[in-house]
């Protein structure tokens, strides 16, 4: 959909080892793995899918080999169960720990290093995705990562269909913003509110208290499983298979990976269940609840990373400026609070 072919230098950049590996990392931060409502029906789709697809806008947009591969190599460092890392962490308001070893991992690539070699590309020019406005740019603008992952989850949770995505994507040009430098921007004001309103709803869910949950309890199963020895830090970066494979043959991670996969529903209070006893009882405790390594019995209370785009539309600027319905639901978002216990219950009888 992004362009009409892969050029040839994509599909061998995207045929390595390492681009490879990103087939078994899934784009949902391990909260496609839960029986959430959200996920129980979503179309899952991995970090290659996305990868690939950011490559092939700014390639479409540029037409330029660097920053195209730099795109496709944004996320080679990207570990199993993506954001969920950066809960373990201790990163999960920032979420940039994962992207740290990026130019480590082209560069221990044989592979990777000799296509830079034939095409004449320097390690520099494709380690670091965000030096090419339109492949990266600062929060709130359109940047091909950005859109890529926006239409995935518009199709992944049945927000849009192909049609409507494609609408958006005609409409889109690169033009000059107000801080004079190139940007993904949209020409008509219609869509560009259209296409705010729907990410907007993927930015409600991505700190939704069922996605809260469901990473903070997976990077307590591998911070557990990370000191029981069951794994070590380079498993990580290893597949989502072979990890599962791995807690799978201990009892203990075993069952807590099954009630990972049983999360079905979150609860809330206000008040602190460690001073609660009249809190109903049928929550998922953790699963080493009496391990000093987990600091939570059940319950947590968690903050997250607020994000949203607010696109440019030619010859108009922001579309929140343009829009007050826009800039009421923002708001809104915003002004979500977090500051209450959640937990959740399973579907295991």
């Amino acid at each position: 959909m992004y362009h009409s072919e892969i050029p040839l230098f994509l599909r061998e950049f995207s045929a390595t080892d390492a681009l490879l590996r990103l087939k078994s990392i899934g784009m949902d931060c391990g909260c496609e793995y839960t029986n959430f409502p959200a996920y129980k029906h979503s179309i899952k789709y991995n970090r290659y899918e996305h990868s690939l697809g950011t490559a092939l806008i700014i390639w479409h947009f540029s037409m330029d080999m660097k920053q195209s591969v730099a795109g496709l190599l944004h996320d080679i460092s990207t570990p199993v169960f993506s954001h969920s890392i950066d809960f373990l962490n201790n990163d999960y308001l920032l979420q940039e720990s994962t992207e740290e070893d990026t130019e480590k991992i082209i560069y221990q690539s044989g592979q990777l290093m000799q296509l830079l070699k034939k095409y004449a590309i320097s390690l520099e020019e494709v380690c670091n995705y965000h030096i090419y406005p339109i492949a990266d740019n600062n929060s709130l603008k359109l940047s091909a990562d950005r859109l890529e992952y926006s239409f995935r989850k518009f199709q992944s949770f049945g927000l849009k269909s192909l049609n409507d995505i494609i609408s958006y994507y005609s409409d889109l040009i690169i033009g000059m913003n107000e801080d004079q430098e190139n940007e993904i921007m949209f020409t008509s004001s219609e869509l560009a509110l259209d296409f705010s309103l729907c990410s907007l709803k993927n930015s409600i869910n991505d700190v939704s208290d069922d996605d809260r949950f469901a990473m903070k309890f997976l990077a307590d199963i591998l911070h557990y499983a990370l000191n029981r020895e069951i794994l070590t830090r380079e498993d990580l970066y290893t597949t989502e298979s072979q990890v599962i494979s791995k807690l799978m043959s201990v009892q203990e991670t075993k069952k807590a990976w099954e009630i990972f996969r049983n999360l079905s529903r979150t609860k809330r209070t206000l008040d602190n269940p460690c001073h609660n006893n009249s809190l109903p009882q049928d929550i998922v405790p953790s699963p080493f609840s009496q391990s000093d390594l987990l600091p939570s019995p059940g319950w947590i209370t968690l903050s997250a990373k607020k994000r949203y785009i607010n696109p440019y539309v030619q010859s108009h600027g922001r579309i929140m400026e343009i829009s007050d319905k826009l800039n009421q639901e923002i708001q809104k978002f915003l002004d979500l609070k977090m500051d209450y216990w959640i937990t959740a219950t399973t579907d295991i009888p």
